[in-house]
């Protein structure tokens, strides 16, 4: 059941094991972040694309939650404050064996000095 005042929707899955927009255009990211509305992963705001917050601004959809193994915090990018977390549907995060930065063979040599 969708939690309409917190926009976190625990049954959604997420869209996939990476970022969606960086998978398609060849991109890479940093860290991945999964909307806990929609279950869209996008790139984190280290990332050169950014799509997460991106998202944030194209839907309105504002808590978004790690999708880094281990990490269960989520973000409201209302308040730009961490809240408390809920349990969301499978998998929780992207694969363990997974690099970061990602994907594999996408990220460059020098891709620290790309992170803003």
């Amino acid at each position: 059941m969708k939690n309409e005042r917190h926009g976190i929707n625990p049954d959604m899955a997420p869209s996939g094991e990476g970022c969606v927009e960086c998978l398609a255009a060849g991109g890479w990211w940093l860290h991945l972040r999964r909307c806990a509305e929609c279950g869209h992963v996008g790139c984190c705001d280290s990332s050169p694309s950014q799509h997460a917050s991106k998202h944030f601004h194209t839907t309105g959809h504002a808590i978004a939650a790690s999708f880094e193994p281990g990490e269960t915090w989520f973000y409201d990018y209302r308040t730009r404050k961490m809240i408390p977390g809920e349990t969301l549907a499978e998998p929780r995060w992207h694969p363990e064996d997974q690099p970061v930065p990602g994907p594999s063979g996408k990220v460059p040599r020098d891709w620290e000095s790309r992170l803003h």
